[in-house]
């Protein structure tokens, strides 16, 4: 009987240290009773699908259950729309549901105007981001806590986890005069913090002088990626569906802005594959295999996508397979990808890369912080290594900058 008890008891250890109790600050807002400061104070809510408590119950089901103390009176959507259906870049329609107004901020703006914010005296944020700098969620904080800043308006930020941890620290910074939509602040590629740090570092490092105010996450750690803290992932937009997405994102996501090879994106697997019809994928795959990079293997792979870039035209290339995340560097990663390329098949790229448009090449610049790396792209006849070295030391001294802001160990 001791036996199946100590068994048992040991079960139950295993289990703690595999899903551990992450609560979220939607969840700490709720249940610890910071909701019931606001009650009559008239609420404005940016969030979308991906705004859910631990037990999967949207942000917006539970200001409804607490009507009676929370008044909400307006919605705002970021980029992809209040439920996520949008293709990237489209334009969003304001609407509203069940009365309350829903305000895209990816639609004729992007920023709350003061028509938006004349009857509002708190905004909450409440979206789960990817961890990368481009994807524009979190700029759709920035210029609300800007726009509220001028108004008076508290603005309260229910924090979650980076789903590439809190570690992960990789890519180029944001170089001066490049700021954008996709781009705002100058944090590395990939950054290593949650949306609720970053807003504390914006507000502080860009003098915003929001009235700001971040709940914490409980039992989150800066080790954890997404699929360390037992909670649900909900995709966060049309070619983010799962919780490993993210750092696919981070690997091949500039490259897929060059619009030179497919990534995945009209296949089944976004980020997660390059191909092209001029690839052959037995010689990509052991060339990357041969440099031997930390957390990652390259498989052979043959697809066909069913939109996009290479339609229905049967595409060689690989699989980008991460064995090892603790050890993975996603940006290195993806300059290696480049430079073999280049390598291997240096007259098509020249002659792709040459006839970029300038819309691709300054969205190429924008996604990657400026125009160092495009320009090593273009000159080096083996670009990998200057473009992981490109900003190192920028790198470092945002390594100590971030350290006040950082909510967690």
């Amino acid at each position: 009987m001791r036996r199946v008890i100590f068994f048992i008891l040991c079960l139950i250890s295993l289990r703690v240290d595999v899903f551990p109790s992450v609560y979220l600050g939607v969840d700490r807002f709720f249940q610890e009773g910071t909701f019931s400061e606001l009650k009559g104070k008239r609420i404005g809510l940016i969030t979308n699908v991906s705004g859910v408590n631990r037990n999967l119950v949207s942000t917006i089901e539970l200001f409804s259950q607490h009507k009676d103390t929370l008044h909400l009176v307006a919605l705002f959507s970021p980029e992809h729309g209040l439920f996520g259906e949008a293709k990237a870049g489209k334009k969003v329609q304001n609407t509203n549901l069940k009365g309350i107004p829903v305000y895209s901020l990816h639609g004729d703006t992007r920023r709350p105007t003061e028509h938006m914010l004349q009857e509002i005296d708190v905004l909450i944020y409440d979206i789960q981001d990817v961890g990368n700098r481009p994807y524009t969620y979190a700029t759709t904080l920035y210029y609300a806590m800007e726009e509220a800043a001028q108004r008076g308006i508290e603005v309260i930020v229910l924090d979650r986890p980076n789903p590439l941890g809190g570690d992960l620290v990789d890519g180029p910074m944001l170089e001066e005069g490049t700021r954008s939509f996709i781009g705002y602040i100058d944090v590395p590629y990939c950054h290593g913090m949650t949306i609720g740090e970053l807003a504390l570092f914006f507000n502080e490092e860009y003098h915003v002088g929001c009235s700001l105010r971040v709940v914490s996450m409980k039992g989150w750690k800066r080790s954890m990626l997404f699929s360390s803290t037992g909670l649900q992932w909900v995709p966060t937009s049309p070619y983010v569906p799962e919780a490993s997405t993210p750092l696919f994102c981070a690997t091949t996501g500039l490259i897929g802005e060059l619009g030179i090879v497919n990534i995945g994106i009209g296949y089944t697997l976004p980020f997660k594959v390059i191909g092209a019809p001029w690839i052959c994928g037995n010689t990509l795959a052991k060339a990357l295999e041969e440099q031997n990079l930390p957390g990652v293997r390259f498989f052979s792979m043959r697809f066909t996508p069913q939109y996009g870039l290479y339609k229905e035209e049967l595409c060689e290339g690989v699989l980008v397979v991460i064995v090892e995340p603790e050890s993975y560097l996603p940006m290195r990663t993806q300059f290696y990808i480049l430079g073999m390329l280049k390598s291997l098949y240096p007259k098509i790229m020249e002659k792709k890369l040459h006839s970029l448009s300038a819309e691709k090449k300054d969205l190429f610049c924008k996604a990657s912080g400026g125009k160092g790396l495009f320009s090593l792209l273009m000159k080096e006849r083996y670009p990998a290594w200057h473009m992981n070295a490109h900003q190192a030391e920028k790198r470092k001294l945002f390594l100590e900058k971030r350290k006040k802001y950082l909510l967690y160990n």
